[in-house]
């Protein structure tokens, strides 16, 4: 059983964050911390300013409420919304906050992954702290 416990969400249709976050329920330990974490990848410049000047504060306020909704009912829940590359963010952030275990949702890999690498990929292999994968 772990204290500690991160759970990276993506809002992306194929990935179970519910699940993920059942499985972490499981594995945790009797007031045990589970993370709620979403990865805010940043947006070129090129790009950020062709969209309206409050975007990235609206988004992150979308997602912050989104994550609060999804962890209302696990005791000793936090929300956590950062922004950076989303595989080596998650590491990081797990190494520096003591993380014992990642519980993190994936897609089924396909070609793609095989040439460049999925998010669940990149944490499994470099992360120092436990990973259990749900597909």
């Amino acid at each position: 059983m772990y204290n500690k416990i991160l759970v990276p969400v993506s809002f992306d249709s194929d990935r179970n964050s519910a699940g993920a976050i059942q499985i972490a329920q499981a594995l945790s330990a009797d007031g045990a911390q589970i993370t709620l974490m979403h990865v805010m990848e940043h947006i070129p410049g090129y790009a950020i300013s062709y969209m309206p000047t409050d975007y990235l504060a609206e988004s992150r306020g979308a997602i912050e409420q989104e994550l609060a909704n999804m962890g209302r009912d696990l005791p000793n829940a936090q929300a956590v919304v950062i922004e950076g590359h989303s595989g080596r963010t998650i590491v990081d952030w797990a190494e520096e906050n003591g993380v014992e275990c990642i519980v993190i949702a994936s897609h089924r890999p396909g070609m793609q992954d095989l040439l460049l690498g999925s998010t669940a990929a990149q944490v499994v292999r470099h992360a120092k702290c436990a990973v259990h994968v749900l597909r």
